[in-house]
């Protein structure tokens, strides 16, 4: 491993879905700090851990941050194989998901968030419209690209 890479942040997202098959929602989240991004949202997640993987740090995050059990899906494509490029030398993965007890069981802002917010997919300039962290807009448009085909009007 170079230098390089070993300064790398790995930071994991999820795109919490309410339904695996045909999903309606996703969730965002309102960061509560740091005041720089106050206010805006973001997919809930956070840093992984060295020696853990991804799939287990968003597992672990999401319970930590929202209460919440989730089975992880599917990867949402980055344009870089380690993820999706965030401020400095941070990357993101982002993985979909859906909570194993139901979409509106056990969800809950937590201490990191101001809110969470179930957002229509139906209407894609909606979620779009929301003040988002300028790097997590990217993943966002990614995502409905790639739930375009599952999204039932």
């Amino acid at each position: 491993m170079t230098a390089a890479a070993e300064h790398v942040t790995r930071v994991v997202g999820a795109a919490v879905l309410d339904s695996a098959t045909e999903p309606t929602r996703v969730l965002a989240a309102q960061r509560s700090y740091p005041e720089s991004l106050r206010g805006l949202w973001e997919f809930p997640g956070g840093k992984q851990e060295p020696g853990e993987s991804a799939r287990g740090a968003l597992l672990r995050e999401c319970r930590e941050e929202l209460h919440v059990e989730l089975e992880l899906l599917e990867e949402v494509r980055a344009p870089q194989p380690q993820g999706w490029p965030l401020a400095g030398s941070a990357v993101m993965r982002v993985f979909t998901a859906v909570p194993t007890h139901g979409a509106d069981t056990g969800l809950s802002a937590g201490e990191d968030h101001l809110a969470v917010r179930w957002l229509p997919l139906a209407d894609p300039a909606a979620v779009l419209s929301l003040p988002w962290i300028p790097a997590d807009l990217p993943i966002v448009a990614a995502l409905l690209e790639l739930l375009r085909p599952r999204v039932t009007p």
